[in-house]
């Protein structure tokens, strides 16, 4: 006679549970995985209906799962479409973006800013319901995109050579006094000057040297409006005149050079922290970005992703980038913090190496003593 088995046996799993165990498509299918979607769908044989990885249908067992590439795939395999999750259509975070990138569009080729009300119709949706989708895909709510664009449109036409006036009116702001109660922000000195390429703008400068090389650091009445790294001083100067062309440009004196000192000692002992005034540009969210930068403690590091999600736009990674290559103020607004999802150290304004070995010296600083 066959002796019995145990029911408190444990079965074995079969061997398909167990190699998708360590399939990351099945990991994010159990978690149903909005960021996955479009990059693989998965069909079930059992019911021969195919979905994306997050749809809300009750999970499948994993030997009756197959994957695929594409929707056509899992078409020409013999598979139908979920009607729960209709993966063949566009998921609706690429909806959302698409609706996002024509509204970001009509704005920036509008004759006049539309308002929140025309643009919440012409996306299709109720104004509250923009507002959440517009931030999530900008970083910003369409008020302060639409104020971004008006900067934009004053800027560019100053450059152009417009008059003020001109400039203002043309940019859709409905007074000269409401512009001007914003310029000093939008264009870190009055439109006049910035018309004439920073004209009767006095900055200070002086070249100091530090363990990275050489560092020019540069101030305007309002504060420090350039840190820059590099191996030859007279390339640094010539980037302050490319970014300031008309300023009137001063060799720093005693007192100015007491102030490089500082710079230089942050550059030295970073955990030791600085508190300058600072004299930033940049549009509403590259602001938005610098000051999470700043908030990344001495040691650690994030990754764009993370950098985005913090700023409530999970998909502005490449926003976040740009924020960073776009800064202006090495070290202080700590750029060189922020690293790709798998640790690499992408691009730096001034320099791989550098990032590098910042790093390396901020977490070796960090460590507790022992």
């Amino acid at each position: 006679m066959a002796p019995s088995t145990s029911r408190s046996e444990p079965r074995a799993k079969p061997p398909r549970a167990e190699s998708l165990a360590k399939d990351p498509r099945w990991s994010a299918l159990i978690r149903r995985d909005s960021s996955a979607d479009g990059r693989f769908y998965y069909a079930v044989k059992t019911t021969g209906v195919y979905c994306r990885p997050s749809c809300g249908a009750r999970a499948p067992r994993p030997e009756n799962v197959e994957f695929f590439v594409s929707s056509l795939d899992a078409e020409n395999a013999g598979y139908r479409a979920c009607k729960r999750c209709k993966p063949g259509r566009p998921s609706l975070a690429v909806e959302h973006a698409t609706r996002v990138a024509d509204l970001c569009r009509f704005m920036q080729n509008a004759e006049r800013l539309p308002s929140r009300k025309e643009l919440a119709e012409r996306a299709g949706l109720s104004v509250h319901h923009l507002q959440r989708v517009f931030k999530a895909a900008t970083g910003l709510t369409p008020r302060a995109y639409a104020a971004a664009e008006r900067a934009r449109r004053v800027r560019t036409r100053l450059q152009a050579g417009a008059s003020v006036t001109e400039a203002v009116y043309a940019a859709g702001y409905g007074s000269s006094s409401r512009f001007y109660e914003s310029s000093e922000t939008t264009l870190g000195m009055t439109a006049s000057s910035y018309r004439a390429g920073g004209v009767d703008v006095r900055i200070r400068f002086a070249i100091g040297e530090c363990s990275l090389g050489s560092i020019l650091v540069a101030a305007s009445p309002r504060g420090v409006c350039a840190i820059s790294l590099g191996d030859e001083p007279e390339r640094l100067i010539h980037e302050l005149e490319d970014l300031f062309p008309k300023a009137e440009l001063i060799g720093g004196d005693a007192e100015f050079d007491r102030l490089v000192g500082r710079v230089v000692a942050f550059v030295e002992a970073p955990g030791a922290g600085v508190d300058l005034p600072l004299d930033v540009r940049g549009t509403a969210f590259q602001l938005r970005v610098w000051q999470a930068l700043r908030a990344i403690p001495a040691g650690a590091t994030a990754s764009y992703t993370e950098v985005a999600a913090e700023l409530g736009a999970p998909s502005a990674v490449r926003a976040v980038a740009n924020a960073c290559a776009q800064n202006r103020l090495a070290v202080v607004i700590p750029c060189h913090r922020v690293v790709r999802t798998d640790g690499a150290l992408a691009g730096y304004r001034w320099g791989v190496e550098r990032k590098r070995a910042m790093l390396e010296r901020e977490a070796k600083q960090s460590e507790p003593e022992g």
